[in-house]
């Protein structure tokens, strides 16, 4: 096939502080990608936002930037998949506009207005109805409460609700569209029936107008206005398609489309996926549950303290390793590996609890904190760096524990973000949950690949997301747990549970 003929599928991440736009061929290889960063507007304490407009600008910039690299006559672009954030939301005037910044999924300010929610359906009707565990500040529904309760005029003037994948779709093809995966942490969407939830909506005093039609991941939603291809440099051929929660995309993204695998994501948090053919909840209400980008299907998804913990340990205590890694223009992390790498396994005797912002699943303790125990005088930085790195392993047991009590099996674990980059660390997490790590050729742009194997079934492309991960995904590097360790951290994983639970009445001291 000559190269005027090629078809390309231009995929965008849009997350908390950055875009990240990549193009592919029908293959799956990276033709050009670029990341945009931008700043979150903090104006007072718990406060997070963003302008809606610089999430679209940054995406128009991106994809300029990658055309332009590429060198493809746009010609060539075919469609358009969707990764995004969860949870930020924008409300927008009839006209389009959108009527205060948006607010993203970090802020908190709504801790009234989540006691009063949590209240009012605390009788387990809300995990049973959107999969979440908890009534947080965190979810779409309690921040549109404050809205209601402390901005009455954005309120009433909204026309439309929308989250981020809702309003780049809206921007490129004029469409209230919107998808389940990233639906359900909405907490005004019902996983079970996959419509809104009557009964939130009815306290909130939403109606259904006000929200986008529910369509499922890897749709076509319409082709690009005339507008928007003009701003993106691209043609009205382009269709767009719906995409998907960042998670859910990462997870496609590495391979993980079918029961049985375990994703886990080690990026400032530590995410982890696990799919579930049927919808299946948690009795002991630890485990939220997702709707998918796979039709009829569902995942355990949740997240924790991951990689901040080691960059917390990197920028206090290893300025030797980035001052170095500087000089010798590599990653300090790569430093902090080879230094890993010369300690024992288990850190002889040093064990860590990695929750510098408290426990996410399967705790659930917004109070639990870090804990270095067992310090001797043989124990050195570097023993302290591999502790940290064992106790995110620990942490993803942990969850492999919780999920293999719900009859969810777990036979393998792809990684990817930036944890995946570190051998030593994927060894670790093999060695700790004796199961064997995979990486893949995409583990670092994994969720522009699961947006772009969307878009491809979205124009027929690929059959399904199954077909897709079999034409683009390959395995990098395995790494199969050794059993000459599995004592050792048998026994560390041990020390770990029974220490975070010996200081639970610790850590609810003031």
């Amino acid at each position: 096939m000559s190269e005027e003929k090629k078809e390309y599928i231009l995929a965008v991440d849009s997350g908390t502080t950055a875009t990240k736009v990549a193009l592919y061929d029908l293959d799956g290889n990276v033709v050009a990608t670029t990341t945009r960063e931008y700043q979150l507007i903090t104006p007072r304490p718990l406060w997070v936002e963003v302008e809606i407009e610089t999430l679209w600008n940054e995406f128009v910039n991106g994809t300029r930037e990658v055309l332009s690299k590429s060198k493809i006559d746009p010609r060539q672009v075919i469609a358009i998949g969707i990764s995004a954030q969860g949870e930020t939301f924008v409300p927008i005037s009839k006209e389009g506009i959108p009527l205060r910044r948006a607010i993203v999924w970090l802020d908190s300010r709504a801790e009234e207005e989540a006691e009063i929610l949590d209240k009012e359906f605390n009788d387990g009707r809300s995990y049973k109805v959107t999969g979440q565990v908890k009534l947080v500040p965190t979810w779409p529904a309690v921040k549109i409460f404050w809205l209601k309760r402390h901005e009455r005029d954005v309120f009433d003037k909204a026309f439309k609700y929308l989250l981020v994948e809702d309003y780049l779709i809206w921007k490129m093809t004029g469409e209230f569209v919107a998808e389940g995966s990233l639906l359900c942490s909405t907490c005004y969407w019902n996983i079970v029936t996959r419509k809104w939830w009557d009964e939130m909506l009815n306290f909130l005093g939403l109606k259904e107008e006000q929200l986008p039609e529910i369509r499922e991941s890897g749709e076509p939603v319409g082709r690009l206005g005339k507008d928007a291809a003009e701003q993106l440099g691209l043609t009205t051929d382009v269709v767009v398609a719906t995409g998907g929660l960042d998670q859910a995309c990462g997870t496609i993204g590495v391979g993980n489309v079918r029961p049985g695998i375990f994703t886990e994501n080690i990026g400032a948090a530590l995410a982890i996926c696990a799919i579930q053919e049927r919808l299946t909840f948690d009795p002991k209400r630890r485990m939220p549950v997702h709707y998918f980008v796979k039709p009829n299907t569902y995942m355990f998804h949740t997240f924790t303290t991951g990689g901040m913990a080691l960059r917390w340990f990197r920028d206090n205590f290893c300025n030797e390793e980035v001052n170095i890694a500087k000089l010798l223009d590599m990653s300090s992390y790569a430093l902090i590996d080879k230094e890993v790498e010369k300690i024992s396994p288990g850190s002889d005797g040093l064990v860590m609890l990695p929750h510098l912002q408290g426990a996410m699943a399967p705790e659930a303790n917004p109070n639990a904190k870090g804990v270095f125990f067992g310090i001797t005088l043989g124990h050195t930085r570097a023993h302290f760096a591999r502790s940290i790195m064992e106790a995110i392993a620990c942490a993803i047991m942990r969850n492999i524990e919780v999920l293999e009590d719900l009859n969810v099996k777990v036979r393998e674990i792809r990684a990817l973000g930036g944890g995946a980059r570190s051998r030593i660390w994927n060894q670790i997490i093999a060695d700790v949950t004796q199961r064997p790590v995979i990486t893949t050729n995409h583990d670092e742009d994994a969720a522009c690949m699961g947006a772009a194997m969307l878009a491809g079934k979205a124009v027929g492309v690929y059959k399904d997301i199954e077909e897709a991960a079999n034409r683009v995904v390959q395995v990098r590097e395995r790494f199969d747990p050794n059993e000459k360790n599995f004592k050792i951290y048998q026994n560390l994983y041990r020390k770990y549970v029974k220490l975070y639970e010996s200081l639970l009445e610790l850590f609810e001291m003031k």
